[in-house]
């Protein structure tokens, strides 16, 4: 058997730039990388020395950089991915948000934070957190529960092992998630005689599994049987590639559809059999139709309470659910009748087992009159008024063609982009299934980074935008180019509505109603200009306008600040939601709060 010596370092970024996809591509796209003490001898020698066949690029921040890995694969429609490494202590920990991130979402990312030495001779290291009871503990055993696989390289063969079944998790469709492999420092650094073949490229095919012909039968019987159906499309349509498959089976049996958080973007809002969304974020023509139906049908959809309106719309005596999912898990949850199975493969199937089979017409005018009722809320304010994110999102629709993409991922503008943007198929890009603050500048630029021909908008409150922003920095220094659109609230403008809307009293969440001895004016114009972004301060919806149509073409990112309103809501569409509120208080804003919320718990059954 032919060997090559290598070190342990230098064989996993060989064998990591040989990992291929159907299309010829590299599956691990590049390595983002902050070194220190853990890393930079072992991998970032190797990194260096394997140059263009695997990029290194550098951010600011490891759970930053973790985030732009996990927009991009997420673009990808997880077909591709990128690897983040870190030193040991603080810079491993920094990506276990991340992790979680990438776990609730379903999302590939090869997360490679340095570890302590495997040989324990310098115990305790820099950074080294040490088990009083447990020697074989290190900072990344934090990484265990937000890893769909994690190991620890504590050998120079271990990666022999390790490696393939870190891919294999990657590029699995039901178990797909983020992968930690913490390096022993000292291991990165030993050599170790591989053997030849293991370096030979290797193509990964993403499987699509075959629903069993016992619960496709029932699946069909089931819709056969139904007289209102709804189709509830998740993020499984555009992981499947079932965008097209799925307006199909849509049209050819006349089946109403909203779309979730991660499903929305599988099918064009003009396709007239679209409702919008459902539950809390939802419209008001598809909360509708979610609370007629008598059959849900659930496609690659894990049913969070947003979706489901803490279980509360979908309200039809009787009604039933069925859920399309490629892993038994999600396909069992509330006692839904399951179809375990790749997504396009079993809208096909059923579609063809249905054959001519079509529904009544669903309530087109309640759709009409939605669509009505948004032209109103997005329309720009009169006079002087500070915009809300409805008139905000209004302008960004004005001025965003179909190859655009529109993303953000926590505070107020989710729930809105959700409930109110018109997009096409692919332009949507919404990480909510962790609504993690911070995201958005670093997912903007994965974004951009895998779809560089599309117009990326990224839409950020000041909060959102306060909690990490440095990644613009590498924006700029890559030359990555996409627009942000930053929503100057003063605070945390949505929480404190759902703050007063339980009977709180506004606290901690807008600056003003923090403590504080100076209230803080952040100059954000300044702030993004100093990173070295194109930066516009927007007077108005008129010049917010104006701004996004300059900032097409641009070669750096353009971050466009305007005020906006930090009372107003959506104006419309949403369903209940379950947030507890105190049995107890001398509020009696909250004892009424606290009535609504009993009256919303009786329309929410314990189990279906």
């Amino acid at each position: 058997m032919s060997t090559i010596r290598l070190t342990a370092a230098q064989a996993m970024v060989k064998w990591l730039s040989v990992q291929m996809t159907e299309d010829g591509e590299r599956f691990i796209e590049g390595v983002w990388a902050i070194f220190g003490h853990g890393n930079v001898a072992g991998l970032g020698e190797a990194l260096q020395g394997i140059g263009a066949a695997l990029p290194t690029w550098r951010g600011q921040n490891e759970q930053t950089m973790a985030h732009t890995a996990i927009a991009y694969a997420k673009t990808m429609k997880r077909r591709r991915a990128m690897a983040v490494t870190s030193s040991i202590g603080p810079g491993a920990l920094n990506m276990v948000t991340a992790a979680a991130l990438a776990h609730v979402n379903r999302i590939p990312v090869l997360l490679i934070p340095g570890d302590v030495f495997a040989n324990r001779a310098p115990d305790p290291v820099l950074q080294q957190v040490e088990d009083f009871d447990d020697g074989t503990v290190s900072a990344n055993d934090c990484f265990r529960p937000v890893s769909r696989y994690y190991d620890r390289i504590a050998r120079p063969e271990h990666i022999l092992t390790a490696l393939p079944r870190a891919l294999r998790v990657m590029t699995d469709p039901a178990n797909c998630g983020p992968v930690t492999l913490a390096f022993c420092q000292d291991v990165q650094a030993e050599a170790y005689d591989y053997p030849e073949a293991f370096f030979e490229p290797r193509t990964w095919y993403v499987a699509r599994p075959e629903p069993d012909a016992r619960e496709l039968a029932a699946a069909v019987a089931a819709i056969r049987a139904a007289q209102r159906p709804l189709i509830v499309a998740g993020g499984g349509v555009i992981y499947s590639g079932a965008e097209a498959a799925l307006l199909n089976f849509a049209r050819s049996h006349n089946i109403p559809l909203v779309e979730t958080q991660a499903g929305k973007g599988a099918v064009d809002w003009e396709e007239a059999l679209h409702f919008g969304t459902l539950g809390v974020t939802g419209t008001d023509c598809g909360n509708k139709a979610a609370a007629e139906a008598d059959l849900v049908i659930g496609v690659g959809t894990r049913y969070s309470d947003f979706t489901t309106g803490s279980w509360s719309v979908f309200a039809a005596p009787g009604r039933k659910m069925l859920s399309i999912n490629v892993h038994g898990y999600d396909a069992a949850k509330r006692g839904a009748m399951g179809l375990v199975s790749d997504a396009r493969v079993a809208l096909e199937k059923i579609g063809a087992a249905l054959g001519g089979h079509r529904f009544a017409d669903p309530d087109f005018a309640s759709r009409s009159a939605w669509y009505a009722t948004v032209d109103g809320l997005i329309a720009p304010p009169a006079g002087n008024d500070l915009p809300s994110d409805a008139q905000v999102i209004g302008a960004v629709q004005r001025n965003i063609g179909k190859g655009s993409v529109v993303m953000s991922a926590a505070g107020s503008m989710p729930g809105a982009l959700h409930t109110l943007l018109r997009n096409a198929t692919g332009g949507y890009h919404m990480e909510y299934g962790f609504s993690c603050m911070g995201y958005e500048i670093a997912g903007a630029m994965g974004v951009k980074m895998a779809r560089p021909d599309a117009d990326v908008v990224c839409m950020v409150g000041d909060g959102s935008y306060m909690m990490a922003n440095s990644e613009l920095a590498t924006a700029v220094m890559m030359a990555l180019p996409f627009t942000v659109v930053l929503t100057d609230n003063r605070g945390f403008g949505c929480i404190n509505r759902l703050q007063k809307a339980t009977g709180g009293a506004p606290f901690n969440n807008l600056l003003k109603d923090a403590y504080h001895v100076n209230e803080p004016d952040i100059d954000f114009v300044a702030h993004a200009g100093s990173m070295g972004a194109h930066v516009v301060k927007a007077g108005s919806i008129a010049e917010l306008e104006a701004a996004m149509r300059a900032a097409k073409g641009a070669k750096i990112p353009t971050v466009i600040v305007i005020d906006s309103d930090p009372m107003r809501g959506t104006g419309a569409g949403g369903s209940w939601w379950e947030v507890a509120v105190p049995e107890v208080s001398a509020r009696s804003e909250v004892q009424a709060a606290r009535k609504n919320y009993e009256a919303g718990k009786v329309r929410q059954p314990l189990v279906n």
